[in-house]
């Protein structure tokens, strides 16, 4: 019996893992799209976002080519749905460094829209 009672918790524990692991997944998308960003990483970026909103990305990008830039206690989340988007929002902030000088973009103000495509989370625009 006493076998049988910890196989069954094994179980749970390791499907509640993975349920929440899942879940985590549109939040995870959003933060490695932050970080390519932030990176400059023009190369990475294209495969973290769909591609009605590649372009949308790649401008973001161009953006930040004249500054240093860094992310900030960022903590993403996902809040909701929207149609086939997880809505995702973030805590935090990037920072934007030019001529020593340091301007922080609030993330908390934004939305992020994520899609599954081919089992893979893909930023698709922001609200």
């Amino acid at each position: 019996m006493r076998k049988i009672l910890l196989t069954l918790l094994l179980a749970n524990s390791l499907l509640t893992a993975c349920a929440s692991s899942a879940s985590d997944a549109p939040a995870k998308a959003v933060e490695e799209y932050l970080n390519a960003l932030v990176a400059k990483d023009a190369a990475r970026l294209p495969t973290l976002v769909c591609g009605d909103w590649e372009e949308d990305a790649l401008i973001e990008l161009d953006s930040l080519q004249a500054v240093n830039a860094r992310l900030e206690n960022v903590a993403c989340s996902q809040t909701g749905t929207e149609g086939n988007f997880a809505l995702v929002d973030c805590a935090g902030s990037i920072v934007l460094t030019y001529n020593n000088e340091d301007q922080n973009l609030d993330l908390a103000l934004v939305t992020y829209q994520v899609v599954e495509e081919s089992g893979e989370w893909l930023v698709c625009g922001k609200q």
